[in-house]
């Protein structure tokens, strides 16, 4: 690494990071429009919502080892290729069954992104990985601020529009890649089939993965329904895709500005303890209203919760897996988007026809919340020898 220019290699990493914030929060802000378009149910979202979901696992179980062995710029630009490839024909959808093509198109290309963009820059900074991932990731808060915030203020919820206009920048961020150099991948850190039954043989891994699937769950509960539930309870599309964007986004954008700082001394794992705890009273009270001001507080409120859980996690696994590190966040990447899948479907289903039934499907993202502590507390001693060699 200390041959390359880390200056550009942060840029390419950062454009991708907030490409993939704005496609995160593409299908909640699109899915009231696509609703009323199509007619869909919310049984019928819940599906839309799975088929990205599985582009998603089907492209981290592939990235990692793909990232190990060819290195992260081939995962970043095929990333950039795919999501750009549904993105512009998503605007000219025919019906429910093409929307599932495209979201499955824009899943694999996310997942792929998503894994390769965190590898990348796990390896610029190790000695503070923790902090760099969450200000890596501050710009996918940013990303999903901008989405709502566009498509509310300034396309007037014009989908085709939007579209349009994140296919673009992807394309942008594509030739910045592809324009700069990076490390190719060595022996050292690359993938080894021999090193699979380590990878694949300690508890930690899996505990990791159980935290990311559970945190996917709740975030992308957030930006996929909430909106959707805000419309629900008499709040006005645009007012809902703002405390979206201008409260749940922000939030996180904020949360990893801040808790960059805190990582420096504070250990990775105290931190999504305390995060885990918080999210789960802000998610509930998020629910418990259909005031406007009052969702805003405390959607802003659960977006701080949230904000260092997914970077937070991945630098865990970094420094838990410092070979073949790229296969190891793959798969707890991969883990974190079965979470989306799931929850996708269970609140889809608990909502059935009925998008009053959201606010009652809804209360999934608590419940989960308050598993993730026990996670944690599980989790936290398998790290401890970690920390103490680092140390000496």
């Amino acid at each position: 690494m200390a041959t390359m220019r880390t200056g550009r290699l942060v840029v390419a990493a950062i454009l991708g990071i907030l490409v993939y914030g704005m496609i995160a929060a593409m299908l909640g802000t699109l899915l009231p429009n696509l609703s009323a378009k199509f007619g869909l149910t919310p049984e019928q979202s819940g599906n839309i919502a799975f088929a990205q979901a599985l582009g998603l696992i089907l492209a981290s179980v592939a990235a990692g080892p793909l990232c190990d062995n060819k290195g992260k710029k081939t995962g970043i630009v095929l990333a950039l290729v795919l999501i750009a490839a549904s993105l512009f024909p998503l605007p000219n959808a025919g019906g429910y069954t093409q929307l599932l093509a495209f979201l499955f198109l824009l899943g694999l290309g996310g997942g792929t992104l998503v894994t390769a963009a965190n590898a990348l820059v796990s390896d610029i900074s190790e000695e503070r990985r923790a902090s760099t991932l969450n200000l890596l990731n501050l710009f996918f808060g940013l990303g999903g601020l901008l989405t709502p915030f566009i498509a509310a203020n300034m396309l007037a919820g014009n989908a085709v529009a939007l579209c349009y206009l994140v296919a673009g920048l992807t394309t942008v961020t594509l030739l910045v890649n592809a324009a700069t150099p990076m490390p190719p991948p060595t022996g050292e850190r690359g993938f080894r089939l021999s090193e699979v039954n380590e990878v694949l043989g300690r508890p930690a891994l899996y505990l990791l993965s159980l935290m990311l699937f559970l945190y996917v769950a709740c975030e992308v509960g957030v930006w996929n329904w909430l909106a959707k539930h805000l419309v629900a309870q008499g709040v006005p599309e645009s007012r809902a895709l703002n405390i979206l964007s201008l409260g749940f986004a922000l939030g996180l954008l904020i949360g990893r500005v801040v808790v960059a700082r805190i990582l420096i001394n504070v250990r990775a794992v105290n931190v999504t303890l305390a995060a885990s705890f918080l999210m789960a009273i802000t998610t509930y009270l998020a629910l418990q209203t259909a005031d406007p001001t009052i969702a805003w507080i405390a959607v802003f409120c659960a977006g701080l919760a949230m904000a260092p859980v997914f970077p937070t996690t991945l630098a865990m696994t970094g420094d838990a897996f410092p070979k073949a590190t790229a296969t190891a966040m793959g798969i707890v990447i991969t883990s974190g988007w079965i979470g989306l899948a799931v929850s996708s479907k269970i609140i889809g289903g608990i909502a059935g026809g009925d998008d009053l039934r959201l606010k009652t499907a809804l209360l999934v993202l608590p419940v989960f919340s308050v598993i993730m502590i026990g996670v944690n507390l599980v989790l936290r001693p398998m790290l401890a020898p970690k920390r103490a060699a680092a140390a000496a």
